[in-house]
């Protein structure tokens, strides 16, 4: 999926595994297929699993991240009802492997796909989460000031080098239109707890119901927009407004939602395009989601000019 990739075998993993961590060298080692783009993963038995590093890296940071991620894990777990991975062991680089790697639990279910998309319970249960996370004290602590959750503008050359490279994909002119209106909208709400990035592939459903949270490493404070992308990554429009419902959004915030998704929907078409069709796949949907909806919008803010040109002209409210 990446140039620079790193390679890891069944052989290697299940080395690396028994050799430093022998009460588990028993244990089967199975890799298991997903659309995740950043780690390989291992089954270990029936209950553990093991996580390596797929992108190259300094071997200090790397350990850092996989650290920073079980202590997010431990801060979200029990904090809604949905489970997450507990963290086990982090490994070291070994047997050909470079860098650090970890164990965690194994957790069942499907990841989401279209087949839910038009699920009400798992709208419902999605909406829980969120506000679960929200929930979450933050302790003093603030954006970062890096990736997705901070200012729009920030994105604005990585969604024009996108576009660039989608043309034969997607729809760029409206695309590029709905980015230009949405980077502008305000916030007013300051930060709250987010998991950051609520893609089907990390939201395990069983039974139409939302049974497990994956990838909680990015949890913490951003805009509460953020975590709308799950919106539009999943569900269809009546779905997207029970979600709304359940969170009482306004428009200013359910549009910042959108926007999130966007930025983070236009970089997975074209980069996956050939080396993770799925991935890839899942961008195409939530953009043609976004298009549709920003039709349906346009639409109502044309008939509200109409009827009541002056209070549209006046409202910081888009529509």
């Amino acid at each position: 999926m990446h140039p620079d990739q790193l390679q890891v075998t069944t052989r290697v993993a299940a080395d690396l595994i028994g050799s430093q961590f022998p009460q588990y060298a028993e244990l089967r080692v199975t890799p298991v297929r997903t659309p995740g783009t950043v780690n390989a993963i291992f089954r270990i038995g029936a209950r553990l699993a093991a996580r390596f590093p797929l992108l190259p890296g300094d071997v200090d940071r790397v350990r850092h991240r996989l650290e920073r991620e079980a202590s997010a894990a431990r801060l979200l777990l029990g904090r809604t009802r949905f489970p997450v991975p507990e963290p086990v062991e982090i490994g070291e680089p070994g047997g050909g492997y470079p860098l650090p790697w970890s164990i965690q639990t194994w957790l069942p279910g499907v990841t989401a796909d279209a087949a839910h998309a038009s699920c009400c319970r798992l709208a419902h249960d999605v909406a829980e989460l969120i506000r679960g996370v929200r929930a979450i004290d933050l302790d003093g602590r603030t954006f970062e000031g890096e990736g997705r959750g901070g200012d729009f503008r920030s994105h604005d050359e990585w969604v024009e080098t996108c576009l660039e490279r989608s043309t034969h994909l997607v729809d760029v002119d409206s695309l590029q239109a709905i980015w230009a209106r949405l980077r502008s909208l305000p916030r007013a709400a300051p930060d709250v707890m987010t998991h950051g990035d609520l893609i089907p592939a990390n939201l395990l459903v069983s039974g139409g119901r939302l049974s497990g949270v994956l990838d909680v490493g990015g949890l913490g404070p951003a805009d509460p927009a953020l975590d709308l992308v799950a919106a539009w990554h999943v569900f269809d429009a009546d779905r997207r407004q029970i979600l709304r419902d359940r969170l009482g959004c306004d428009r200013v915030a359910w549009e910042r939602g959108k926007a999130w998704a966007l930025q983070q929907a236009i970089g997975l078409v074209w980069y996956y395009v050939e080396s993770n069709p799925p991935m890839s796949q899942m961008g195409r949907a939530t953009l043609e989601r976004i298009v549709r909806d920003e039709a349906r919008f346009r639409a109502k803010c044309q008939i509200a000019e109409v009827l009541h040109p002056v209070s549209v002209e006046l409202s910081h409210d888009p529509c």
